[in-house]
């Protein structure tokens, strides 16, 4: 939680500069630099609020000592009309943070939203919902916290958490079996507590793990398998590894995959295909 902290503060930091520059002359020229107001979120549009807990380090950061009353939570179901939080605060504080504000909360909101979607399907199934790499440069925390919100599970945040060998690695590497045995053998020489997950594309790459992998590799992706080839696959691996199904699932086929047994589904389209959600910041006076 302190390393999330630690970034999302930068990430504050870095957004308020991009957006107020060398000066918000707007509020400037018009508002006096003592005045202290009230503002409330207001929701315009039904699904899963995302966001309350950045929007408040987002106002704290700017003025320690503003005031943040939350009425909802993230995680909350929010219907049109409904009111998410109060904030007192200096009126340069709140005009400043607005947009930074909404548009993380927007975002959020409508990512958390797909993904709640995306969870509800899987409902009676063992399989759990995971997301990706496939994320808006600078702005991977959040949408990621987004996707935990709405009920899925972080997937590696980056290049650094987890050995994934993609069929890229494994082309480079010169096969399978090569690129496992020189993955396994540098997570031991650096001493790295980290996971190997290997990519499969056929059920003869799931064979050729099955020989070269146990004791060595976590997981193994089914990559583009159809509902059909992802059954005879997870029997195949009968438990030995995790399973991950992955490549072009959405919402009307994510239950035949579920219903294969596979364990995780990673859905690229949680982050890159959600809609932002409308909400306003507006002064109460």
């Amino acid at each position: 939680m302190e390393q999330f902290d630690e970034k999302l503060a930068h990430l504050i930091k870095e957004a308020l500069q991009e957006d107020i520059g060398s000066g918000d002359y707007s509020t400037q020229s018009c508002i006096d630099p003592a005045a202290k107001g009230r503002a409330v979120l207001k929701i315009k549009q039904d699904g899963v609020l995302a966001g309350v807990q950045v929007a408040e380090k987002i106002l704290k950061l700017k003025e320690p000592d503003s005031h943040f009353t939350p009425f909802m939570k993230d995680g909350d179901t929010m219907k049109a009309g409904a009111v998410a939080f109060e904030v007192e605060a200096l009126e340069h504080t709140i005009l400043q943070c607005e947009r930074l504000l909404l548009n993380c909360m927007q975002r959020m909101s409508g990512i958390a939203t797909l993904t709640r979607k995306y969870t509800d399907r899987l409902q009676g199934y063992k399989t759990r919902l995971l997301d990706t790499r496939k994320t808006t440069p600078n702005f991977r925390l959040l949408e990621k916290e987004a996707v935990r919100i709405g009920g899925g599970i972080n997937h590696r945040f980056g290049l650094y958490d987890m050995i994934m060998l993609k069929d890229n690695h494994i082309d480079y590497a010169g096969g399978i079996e090569k690129a496992i045995e020189k993955a396994y053998r540098f997570v031991q020489e650096h001493h790295l507590n980290i996971s190997i997950e290997v990519e499969t594309r056929t059920l003869e790459d799931v064979r050729r793990v099955l020989e070269t992998g146990k004791g060595k590799v976590l997981r193994i992706m089914l990559d583009n398998f159809t509902p059909g080839l992802m059954t005879e696959a997870v029997q195949l691996i009968g438990g030995q590894f995790e399973t991950e199904a992955s490549g072009g699932i959405n919402l009307d086929t994510i239950e035949s995959y579920a219903a294969t047994g596979v364990d995780f589904v990673s859905v690229g389209a949680l982050i890159h295909q959600a809609q932002s959600l409308d909400l306003s910041l507006k002064a109460k006076v």
